[in-house]
């Protein structure tokens, strides 16, 4: 006559597991929280100022670590203390150089060359409030224009003027949603 096979429900092993999914999880949570909190953030567009480069709705991820702007580079600011919200722009002009726009034609002069926008959705124009050009943007501050210039309140006004990198949030990585939209930003 064949032995019966007893199985043995082992109560210490299901909760072993249990217990080391729940501490993966928590440690998972904590790595988030501490790459969001020091390297990487996100961010909604609000407005089509730099359109067509990024859309109104578009979700992005910046880069927060280290960073020192460039020319070229897309930031979030913190502008709260200016017009209570936080805005995206991109970086034209960095400390020490010499920035000018000739409004007649709609071209832009860093330390006296013209710059290849080829980025643009419309021409620059002069605002209302112009901020005094030319100028030189003085240390830890950037001068910054959107892509859509019709429509784009930036350095050009007198509102926004010269940021200082102290307001920067960081640098736009690449777009995350919606997901057609999804790319490298460069």
């Amino acid at each position: 006559m064949p032995k019966k096979i007893k199985y043995r429900y082992n109560r210490n092993k299901y909760v072993n597991a249990a217990f080391d999914f729940i501490k993966t999880i928590v440690f998972v949570m904590v790595v988030v929280a501490f790459l969001f909190t020091y390297f990487i953030r996100d961010v909604n567009v609000v407005g089509s100022s730099m359109y067509d480069t990024l859309h109104a709705g578009d979700k992005v991820i910046l880069t927060t670590f280290n960073y020192t702007p460039k020319s070229g580079d897309i930031v979030a600011i913190n502008t709260e203390n200016l017009i209570e919200k936080r805005i995206i722009k991109r970086v034209i002009a960095t400390e020490g150089q010499l920035i000018d726009i000739d409004y007649k034609t709609g071209d832009v002069y860093v330390d006296g060359i013209i710059i290849s926008e080829d980025y643009l959705y419309s021409k620059t124009n002069k605002p209302d409030d112009a901020f005094e050009l030319p100028c030189v943007v003085p240390e830890n501050h950037i001068f910054v224009m959107g892509d859509n210039r019709l429509i784009s309140f930036d350095s050009r006004d007198t509102g926004i003027g010269l940021v200082s990198c102290d307001d920067i949030i960081g640098k736009a990585q690449f777009v995350f949603y919606p997901f057609d939209r999804v790319k490298y930003i460069y």
